[in-house]
């Protein structure tokens, strides 16, 4: 049964309503709910805000590197130390390495650009930091409903956004009520904020409804993996921050790697691939097991233990391929809109920073008794911002990627070490991107293939057992939410022409292609496996597959990542 006959059989869906709906309760979204709340507080006039996380529980979707600029949070927080955050490791070193196969070659400190400066910042884990500050939102009033996942965009008569639905529970495989059948809600607000992150579904839908990235540079993304370790004390160097560009890709390819040790010998190592990449036997989960055998890094990890690991895409197309981020009766905030600086491999920052200026236009806008209408006032305060400054400065950085490592090493230098020691903080050229990541993929009978080493259990590992520790889980008897187009087309162009890319850029192992009886090849879809990353709806050539929400409280659940 599809939504509508549902709703005609079972409904009407019962509906609440708010000032401010948030969707997706991560950095973006509970910034936006406090300050929202802060302001009635200072002010006066109440505003009674909600916010939908899909997760079980705020954090439990959130993945990043990460490392913390305080910035935005100390306006958001002043006295957040006193509350707890658990911002507990300042960056005590920082370190750039260019690897080949055997060996590397270390960036004198005073040759690093600014980008790569993490003086002042902590290391944290953003799951935990979520966690604090969902505390802190419902400590003011905002109403937290976690396991719900917004799935439909609600529309008022003049083609403005009303609101959200939550999605359906109890509905099986086959697309039928079961006896644990429940229709989804309505929330139905004064406006609607869209915080879900890189590739938000509903936020790509409003993009594409109100042509938001009319004269942009299309959005680029790369897809970020991490794993979290417990190492050898005598190897743990608590605040040191290491980067590293070079070997295993190739000098073709965007990417690098991070490790960053924490507090408790703990280690987050990650490593990010742009998802404009060219050849389609490249699989993104199994550069970065690669990566940990260098000799520079697996000397970190011997005699350790893995105890968790994640992905999720990454915006990172920066200023140019940022769409116009308000439409009649919302906006967009955070990474759903792509304010991530690459250059600095931070969006948490931006993400708390853009969600405080959204809260403030709206609640002006609601004290002025409007509603359903663009709040202007949140794009304008941003370009008069330092986070527009600071996405100034680093609006060529994924661009330059597309000319060679050489050239981009080079130019990054001159960009954000030389030109800011003359004063220039806003290079005086811009280059443009043309294709979305999606279209970049080669015929695989063009590209080399790419054989890579079985994982040893120790260092290296499988998807599964990745998996595995990311905690996922989903509902079994539920409608797959990696939906297609067409079910014709994995097979007859995904496999015949790309060679199935899809099983080597998902880093959960959710996409199989299996023989049928007959020989022929079939795609099996293993949506339990999902983690939540948007890779597939991004680097799908075809663009067929289309992520939806699953059922609330599905995906992985992630813990000190």
């Amino acid at each position: 049964m599809d939504q509508q006959q549902l709703v005609e059989q079972f409904g009407p869906r019962e509906a609440m309503e708010y000032d401010v709906v948030i969707v997706g309760g991560g950095p973006a979204g509970l910034a936006t709910a406090i300050r929202l709340k802060q302001l009635a507080q200072e002010k006066g006039g109440d505003v009674n805000v909600c916010v939908l996380e899909k997760g079980s529980e705020p954090g439990a979707h959130i993945l990043s590197g990460a490392i913390m600029d305080p910035r935005a949070l100390t306006e958001l927080i002043p006295n957040w130390k006193e509350l707890g955050a658990p911002l507990n490791q300042p960056v005590t070193e920082d370190k750039f390495l260019f690897l080949n196969e055997s060996g590397s070659k270390g960036t004198p400190p005073a040759l690093l650009p600014e980008c790569f400066h993490n003086h002042g910042n902590y290391i944290v884990s953003l799951s935990n930091f979520v966690r604090w500050m969902g505390q802190q939102a419902e400590a003011l009033g905002v109403e937290i409903f976690p396991g719900f996942p917004a799935a439909e965009v609600l529309y008022n008569e003049d083609g403005s956004v009303k609101g959200v639905a939550t999605g359906n529970m109890g509905i099986s495989k086959e697309g039928e009520p079961t006896e644990n059948f429940q229709l989804g809600m309505e929330l139905h607000a004064k406006y609607t904020i869209f915080a879900e992150g890189a590739r938000g579904h509903l936020g790509k839908q409003i993009i594409a409804k109100y042509k938001l990235d009319a004269g942009k540079d299309p959005q680029s993304y790369g897809i970020g993996l991490k794993e979290l370790w417990e190492i050898d004390p005598a190897k743990h160097k608590p605040g040191l921050v290491v980067h590293t560009a070079g070997w295993p890709l190739d000098p073709a390819t965007y990417g690098g790697s991070f490790l960053y040790h924490m507090e408790d010998n703990k280690v987050a190592v990650g490593f990010v691939v742009g998802l404009d990449y060219t050849n389609p036997w490249l699989s993104p989960f199994e550069e970065f097991q690669r990566f940990k055998t260098h000799p520079e890094i697996r000397a970190y990890f011997e005699g350790g233990k893995r105890i968790g690991y994640g992905a999720r895409a990454i915006t990172a197309g920066g200023l140019l391929s940022l769409p116009k981020t308000v439409f009649p009766g919302g906006a967009l905030v955070g990474c759903d809109a792509g304010y991530l600086n690459a250059s600095r491999i931070k969006g948490s920052h931006a993400a708390i920073k853009t969600g405080m200026l959204a809260a403030e236009a709206a609640y002006d806008a609601l004290q002025g008794g409007r509603q359903h209408d663009e709040l202007t006032a949140y794009p304008a305060a941003f370009e008069s911002s330092w986070l527009h400054k600071e996405l100034l400065q680093a609006k060529n950085f994924k661009q330059w990627f597309k000319k060679g490592r050489t050239t981009a090493t080079l130019m990054t230098g001159i960009e954000q070490w030389l030109l800011p020691k003359l004063g220039i903080r806003n290079p005086p050229w811009t280059l443009h991107r043309e294709k979305p990541d999606h279209v970049y993929l080669k015929p695989a009978a063009e590209c080399e293939k790419i054989v890579y080493p079985k994982p040893d259990g120790k260092l290296t590992f499988d998807r599964l057992s990745s998996v595995f520790i990311s905690n996922t889980n989903h509902e079994e008897n539920q409608p797959a939410h990696l939906t297609l187009k067409d079910a014709n087309v994995p097979v007859n162009i995904n496999w015949e022409k790309y060679a199935g890319p899809e099983s080597r850029y998902c880093p959960a192992g959710v996409y199989e292609f299996v023989q049928n009886d007959d020989g022929k090849e079939r795609l099996q879809i293993n949506a339990q496996n999902c983690v939540h990353c948007k890779t597939c709806d991004i680097k799908d050539p075809t663009q067929n597959i289309v992520w939806v929400t699953p059922e609330g409280g599905g995906g992985p659940n992630y813990v000190g990542m």
